[in-house]
């Protein structure tokens, strides 16, 4: 598989975040690309209106007559999300198409160039960011792609018009489908390996061991960068830096404050101390994200003045702590979390930050399996908020599974103040009652709320 040999790319689910970042490579290429995806959104909006053509019904009537007719220049990329009686993903099979999982055409690309690679349960789309941020500031030749858009360059794909044997390549490497067993990266991170996906790892042990074959991926004379807790169980023989929050490791935080609503602290590295990091973004977590995104940038030889200049003018990552409005009368932020471990993250940042307000949660699970299978996990995690509003779980890819609902996940949650919702009633039930601090999460499509509330409670307070 060659690019110069393609004329056209064909993508089924362009409209996923990483799917859409290889239709957006590919047409910075001179291809002509197109796709289908079984919704609209505000990314296949984009693309639609960079001259990407979709289509939103499985039919191979609307898919280009050059592409039903020509196998030979074509190449179809699908994500492990479509489902394998889909009937243009059939029929480019029975019609002997090169035919790639998304992650196998990543790791096509990546193959030599250095490779930065960033996995993780949870983190890692920002660390990502924040290492193609560094990165790109430092005036490193590099291209990377992202598991959400970055605020700074406002996309999920940033690409180098002069593509070369130094460019670098950053990437997400998901682990769902054990996608990122096709990269070799020279430097990889690990931010953690909590069980996550067990509709595709049969266990946590199943998930740890696809992390440590991840890690024997990289390089003879590469190296990983992880917590020491997640190398005691991957166990991984070559070159290692450890980091952590607060606790000595190769690197860490120390003298955390808080000065207007931004982190600063100093780094210790094992050459010496960058002093007076201010980090462009909230919450403690990316405080750790960023230690992660330093010591890869201090492997790539970038300056600390450069490191410190970069962590101090990050954006961050659109629906990572992104705040919606922010005033005297109400805080929202918006977040990706659907993990427990995430949403204890977000949420014990946000009483960080704002410690003596009430906290107000709106949650939209993601999958039913996910849903049971941590249940109990997400209700330690949701009590942290002192009101939740719980909507409907976003079924994604999966049928329903009996007794698993929100109402039941809702009756696992010990908090006095907590209630069901549907997406229809949710700008009522808010603005009805106008919440302190305010935070929408979930991987679904709550995200398509985020502006309708932003509007109604701007509305309320300008009132």
């Amino acid at each position: 598989m060659k690019v110069k040999d393609l004329k056209y790319v064909y993508l089924i689910g362009i409209g996923g975040i990483g799917m859409s970042g290889l239709a957006r490579y590919f047409k910075s290429m001179g291809k002509l690309v197109s796709g289908y995806d079984k919704t609209p959104s505000a990314l296949t909006e984009e693309m639609e209106q960079e001259g990407i053509k979709i289509h939103y019904k499985d039919d191979m009537a609307l898919v280009d007559n050059e592409i039903r007719n020509n196998s030979k220049d074509t190449l179809v990329i699908y994500t492990p999300a479509v489902p394998d009686e889909h009937t243009e993903l059939t029929y480019f099979r029975n019609h002997k198409y090169d035919l790639h999982k998304r992650a196998g055409v990543l790791g096509w690309i990546t193959q030599g160039h250095y490779t930065v690679a960033i996995a993780g349960t949870h983190g890692k789309t920002t660390t990502t960011t924040l290492v193609t941020h560094i990165l790109k500031s430092a005036k490193t030749e590099c291209m990377a792609f992202l598991g959400g858009v970055s605020k700074n360059y406002n996309t999920n794909v940033l690409l180098d018009s002069n593509v070369s044997e130094n460019t670098v390549v950053v990437v997400e490497a998901d682990e769902y489908d054990r996608s990122f067993l096709h990269l070799n990266p020279n430097i990889a991170i690990i931010t953690s390996i909590d069980p996550d996906h067990l509709d595709i790892y049969d266990d946590a042990a199943s998930m740890q061991q696809s992390y440590a074959m991840f890690a024997n991926r990289i390089s003879s004379d590469g190296s990983l960068v992880t917590k020491q807790k997640v190398n005691d169980i991957i166990q991984y023989s070559g070159k290692t830096y450890t980091y952590s929050l607060s606790q000595k490791a190769d690197y860490y935080a120390k003298n955390i404050t808080i000065h207007d609503g931004h982190y600063k602290y100093d780094v210790v590295t094992p050459h010496g101390e960058i002093k007076d990091v201010k980090l462009g973004i909230p919450g403690l977590h990316n405080i750790e994200n960023s230690i992660a995104a330093t010591a890869v940038a201090q492997l790539m030889k970038v300056k600390n003045e450069d490191i410190r200049t970069a962590l101090g003018t990050f954006e961050g990552v659109q629906r990572r702590f992104d705040y919606q409005i922010v005033s005297q009368k109400l805080v929202f932020i918006d977040d990706y979390a659907h993990h427990p471990e995430e949403l204890s993250a977000c949420i014990n940042s946000v009483k960080a930050m704002y410690p003596g307000k009430k906290i107000t949660g709106i949650f939209q699970p993601h999958l039913y399996s996910r849903t049971r299978d941590f249940a109990d996990g997400f209700a330690r995690s949701l009590e942290l908020l002192d009101n939740l509003i719980l909507l409907d779980i976003y079924p994604a890819r999966e049928l329903p599974i009996d007794g698993i609902d929100s109402k039941m996940l809702l009756g696992k949650t010990h908090l006095e103040n907590k209630k069901l919702c549907t997406k229809e009633e949710l700008v009522d039930v808010v603005t009805k009652d106008m919440p302190e601090v305010l935070i929408t999460m979930g991987a679904g499509d709550i995200d398509r709320l985020v502006e309708p509330l932003k509007n109604a409670l701007l509305k309320k307070i300008q009132a």
